[in-house]
């Protein structure tokens, strides 16, 4: 799997943003969408990896549709449900390094259920793939709610430029 980026990188087309050193590649394996305003995220990931304390590496963000996350989910993990996103982490010790899948159709339709914009949706599921590669979990119920006070946190910051 951790070689699976470098194979999207050719037959997609790649957006890079380097975040406090961090390389960042936003790959597109469907059409109809792309993240809008990424200096926004870029500012707040870097500032997601100072408050960790973590060092920046690379990261792939993937967007795909249901049917391949869910294949992934599947292949991978061995879970046979729909999500919005599958982070893989890749750290070594306290550098990030990973590759976060995100269903654009969950995205669609989460930010249409939860009545917000498509932006402030994909900016959340892509802090909750960043947070995931900063060491949060969300297994349990406190630590769900530690992850959603994170989010909350970074999406108002990036809603505030």
């Amino acid at each position: 799997m951790q070689g699976l980026i470098f194979n999207i990188c050719i037959l997609f087309k790649v957006f890079e943003i380097n975040s406090a050193g961090m390389k960042i590649n936003f790959h597109y394996d469907i059409e109809g969408f792309r993240l809008r305003e990424t200096g926004k995220i870029k500012r707040v990931i870097r500032k997601m990896i100072k408050d960790s304390g973590k060092k920046a590496g690379s990261a792939g963000v993937i967007f795909t549709n249901d049917e391949k996350l869910l294949e992934i989910n599947r292949e991978f993990l061995s879970h046979d449900y729909m999500t919005d996103i599958i982070t893989f982490d890749y750290c070594e010790g306290k550098v990030i390094n990973g590759e976060i899948y995100i269903s654009a159709d969950r995205i669609r339709y989460n930010a249409r259920e939860n009545k917000v914009t498509l932006w402030n949706e994909a900016a959340r599921v892509v802090f909750h793939g960043f947070l995931h590669l900063c060491g949060y979990g969300d297994g349990s119920q406190k630590e769900k709610a530690v992850m959603t006070e994170r989010e909350d946190m970074y999406l108002a910051l990036a809603e505030a430029e």
